[in-house]
């Protein structure tokens, strides 16, 4: 009987991964993983950080770092057990037995070699297919994954791409190979929503085709359940959970399992669902038709202006947050630079409590400094690795000249206490779990007690349970000291649970701008209804079980109607109006919501 049928395409068991301590003692990190994956199934591995989803995912490449050990069990992969290759067998195995997407294509992609040459090379090696027909089915391939001009991409470096094409290339590249079994590591935890469906579809989609399994590694509970058959949940290297994930994740046995799904963000069941009363204060922040210019490569050498931000307005109260949500490259973080004085703007005005800043002198600009604080996304790259906590906190009030030194000692304690890190005040930033480094991070902007707080993606690398300590500490600070707060998220349940009002960004505009719960109930712009609807929902509760869904938003009345074309923006610019005063009750009643927004141009 042929190999194929007599045994699973992978089997893992009693899996046991550890490293040596300074004692040569084994600390195990993963113990007894069992699992059994066939051809054209698929399985998803979760749970939080640390748990040793992506050590079993590397095992099963060879991948493991240097100090690590196999203590114990088994990987067979195609009724043969891998562990035993050598370097020669496991890069026979690589690519075209077993395929990986990394969370970070940039990292995978080589920088210094063109992308046709990084597809072609990879086919003609493992595949031996002459180099006329690799480029060919390179250009397919590319095509496969909707990528925009596959030619000129062919003759393009990987830094010209933006996130999302970069993961269609790499998985172009991973399945030019046709791998019998891919491994998906976190592949769209950078990716805005919309990119992030995109690229999963095409991934389940090419899978299927080439009858490919899968495995995703994934701390996203909602699109496991959308993208998987099977799912085996991890906590501190142990298997507490698998099974089928309309089984599991819809009636959970094992509490951790509940409490992964307790976790995802959600508003609040029992909130008031009307719109927050408007402040008679004047905002802490105010932009003013503020436009952001860039200067990109041009004809022979010369720079260009490029417009990334096209004129927009908004304002942020004290204790409010305002979160800005639109795909990458919408100018989201462009604003938030302006704002912080670290990118030019080419028009309008900022206020800081009523003044302009900006150019106001080095004095004015230096205070207004401590008044605007930003959390970043990877506290790991903006903190000094060899600062200890304690000396990164009290690093932003040395220009402080109103607090003394004793002040300044106070302070620190003080802001590492809010944060639940008070013990940690001596540490290295290597020292602490991802977790407890955007703490710091959180911790190193109040310490100027700052009138406004940027927060920019400030959870989207943690795990759903950190992501919700972090969430609910975040609020439980601006409460207690009522600082205005811009956040900037692709995670549309981050911004569901904490926003007061959002602004959706499509290619530097500001198309949509409403409370929370008219945003979010009652979309008007298509793009928002997209945005809203392009990735897949866990609710329920640990009583009535827990299901997907896919968000309800008010119908398109006519799909083939032109209702914004961003690329006729410069002649054709809209504007935002206001549309609340419309009471959209009936079909007739939308259709003329939509109307009264596309008819209005300037002039």
């Amino acid at each position: 009987m042929d190999a194929a049928v007599q045994y699973p395409l992978l089997k893992v068991s009693n899996l046991t991964i550890g490293f040596p301590d300074r004692a040569g003692a084994i600390k195990e990190v993963t113990q007894d993983v069992n699992f059994t994956l066939n051809a054209g199934e698929s399985l998803a591995v979760v749970g939080e950080s640390g748990s040793g989803k992506t050590m079993v995912g590397r095992a099963l490449l060879g991948l493991l770092p240097e100090r690590a050990q196999i203590v114990s069990g088994s990987i067979r992969f195609e009724g043969r057990d891998v562990l035993g290759n050598t370097a020669a067998q496991w890069l026979a195995t690589r690519g075209t037995g077993i395929g990986m997407v990394f969370q970070e294509p940039m990292v995978s992609l080589n920088p210094a070699i063109r992308i046709g040459d990084q597809l072609t090379e990879a086919l003609m090696r493992r595949r031996s297919v002459p180099r006329d027909a690799a480029r060919s089915q390179a250009i397919a391939m590319l095509e496969r994954v909707h990528v925009r001009d596959p030619l000129g991409c062919m003759k393009r470096y990987p830094h010209e791409f933006s996130g999302g094409m970069r993961q269609r290339i790499l998985l172009a590249a991973v399945m030019l190979l046709r791998p019998k079994l891919l491994i998906a590591d976190e592949p769209t935890t950078a990716l805005d929503c919309v990119v992030q469906k995109e690229v999963l579809d095409l991934m389940i989609e090419l899978t299927r085709e080439k009858g490919t399994a899968l495995i995703f590694i994934s701390h996203n509970l909602a699109l496991v359940t959308a993208y998987t058959e099977q799912v085996l949940v991890m906590r501190r290297g142990l298997v507490v959970e698998t099974g089928a994930v309309a089984k599991v994740l819809a009636r959970p046995s094992h509490d951790y399992t509940l409490k992964l799904l307790e976790a995802l963000p959600r508003r609040a069941e029992n909130e008031d669902t009307l719109s927050p009363p408007v402040s008679s204060a004047p905002p802490v922040i105010e932009v003013k038709d503020v436009a952001i210019d860039y200067r990109v490569p041009g004809l022979w050498f010369r720079k260009i202006l490029a417009r990334a931000v096209h004129p927009a307005s908004f304002s942020v109260q004290a204790g409010e947050t305002v979160a800005i949500v639109g795909e990458s490259g919408s100018g989201k973080t462009s604003i938030a630079k302006a704002i912080l004085g670290l990118a030019s703007t080419a028009q309008g005005q900022i206020l800081l409590n009523g003044q302009p800043f900006l150019n106001a002198g080095h004095d004015a600009m230096q205070a207004a400094r401590r008044a605007v604080q930003m959390v970043f996304q990877d506290p790991y790259s903006s903190l000094d690795p060899r600062m200890r906590v304690d000396a990164l906190i009290s690093e932003g009030l040395r220009l402080d000249k109103t607090l003394s030194r004793t002040q300044r000692a106070e302070r620190v304690t003080a802001a590492l206490e809010d944060v639940g890190l008070g013990e940690f005040a001596g540490r290295l930033v290597h020292q602490l779990s991802g977790g407890q480094r955007q703490r710091v991070a959180i911790a190193r902007a109040l310490a100027s007690r700052p009138a406004v707080i940027i927060a920019d993606e400030p959870v989207s690398a943690l795990d759903v349970t950190v992501q919700k300590q972090i969430l609910d500490m975040l609020v439980s600070l601006q409460q207690r000291y009522r600082f205005a707060c811009l956040l900037i998220s692709h995670d549309l349940g981050v911004v569901e649970q904490i926003a007061d009002r959002v602004l959706v960004m499509f290619r530097g505009h500001i198309v949509e701008e409403g409370t929370r719960d008219a945003v979010f109930d009652n979309p008007v712009h298509p793009y928002t209804r997209r945005l809203l609807q392009a990735v897949p929902e866990l609710r329920g509760n640990r009583d009535d079980g827990f299901k997907v869904i896919t968000r309800a938003v008010p119908d398109d009345i006519d799909p083939s109607r032109r209702y914004f074309n961003a690329e006729l923006a410069g002649r054709d610019m809209p504007v935002l109006v206001d549309v609340a005063a419309l009471e959209v009750t009936s079909t007739s009643a939308f259709a003329d919501h939509r109307i009264a927004l596309e008819a209005v141009h300037s002039s």
